[in-house]
């Protein structure tokens, strides 16, 4: 059965590829947008001002949230710290009362899956982290809980809410790691400080394939890590790479010359969360990359 799904943050990496699988497979899709709408599928809305019309949401199935400025494209500041959090919170808040206004106009409820981050955990060595984990108590921690809280009112109010926490996205192009095989490619892949914080990744087929099973499974709610159970320290990441690419990846980067080159986020880069997708799995999803060696072959072909 076709869905109509309506989809901020469509023109991010992850946006764009979920529009893609939603087209491919038959749904349509209804683009919240920033802008005057240009295209058929665009809405217009202004999550800074908390501006969407319910009636925006009439006949739509569920909406993905993924609404939020990059959190590593820049060098962190006092005021892109801020825009971090407020991009975010602003945008779930909003989606979140004119879906209860929705709800209280027509009787529906909507689905809402709402992206998250695994930097709910924060720095967290070697312990195992699950969705029933405690948060952090660094910055992001306090970001991510006041993004998933943002969307309260929905939650409040029944509606079938499930919060995507995400990790370091594999994609050929964009994400987490398009640095990192580029640097591989260049023989400079090696393991970031000491290289045993264990990295939580996700391939981007991963990824969309878990919120389109989230999407399409509204008895789905709370939080679901969406990382690979094949957990991996940063290492054996970087050496995974380096084979598949049949280049060296030894040379360190000591943590001093990731916070000269990047800043503050140098610290989050190398935090180690070894995070497990016990809810996904539980709730009958497979991957289709289960595995580093896999995921990583796949990563560098071109």
């Amino acid at each position: 059965m076709t869905k109509r799904v309506a989809v901020t943050g469509s023109s991010g990496l992850i946006g764009g590829a979920l529009r893609r699988a939603l087209a491919e497979r038959g749904d349509e899709v209804v683009r919240l947008v920033r802008h005057a709408p240009s295209a058929p599928d665009e809405v217009q809305w202004d999550p800074a001002r908390g501006r969407l019309e319910s009636s925006a949401l009439d006949g739509v199935d569920a909406v993905v949230n993924l609404a939020g400025v990059g959190i590593g494209d820049r060098r962190w500041n006092a005021e892109h710290k801020r825009e971090v959090e407020r991009s975010r919170t602003d945008a779930t808040g909003t989606v979140a009362q004119a879906l209860v206004s929705h709800q209280e106009r027509t009787g529906e409820a909507i689905r809402l899956v709402n992206a998250s981050a695994v930097g709910y955990y924060g720095d967290r060595g070697d312990e195992h982290l699950t969705e029933s984990s405690a948060p952090g108590q660094d910055f992001l921690s306090g970001v991510v809980v006041r993004w998933e809280g943002a969307a309260q009112p929905a939650v409040d109010a029944g509606l079938p809410v499930a919060f995507t926490r995400t990790g370091l996205v594999m994609a050929h192009e964009g994400g987490a790691f398009e640095q990192v095989v580029l640097l591989g490619r260049l023989g400079l892949g090696g393991p970031m400080a000491s290289g045993r914080e264990w990295w939580p990744w996700i391939t981007l087929v991963d990824e969309v394939r878990a919120i389109l099973h989230l999407v399409d499974r509204p008895d789905l709610t709370g939080p679901f890590n969406l990382t690979a159970p094949g957990s991996a320290r940063q290492r054996e990441i970087a050496s995974a790479i380096g084979s598949a690419l049949s280049r060296p990846a030894f040379v360190p980067a000591p943590h001093f010359a990731l916070r000269a080159v990047i800043g503050e986020f140098a610290d989050y880069v190398i935090a180690s969360q070894r995070v497990e997708p016990e809810a996904l799995l539980a709730s009958g999803f497979t991957f289709e990359h289960p595995d580093l060696e896999g995921a990583v072959r796949w990563l560098v072909q071109r």
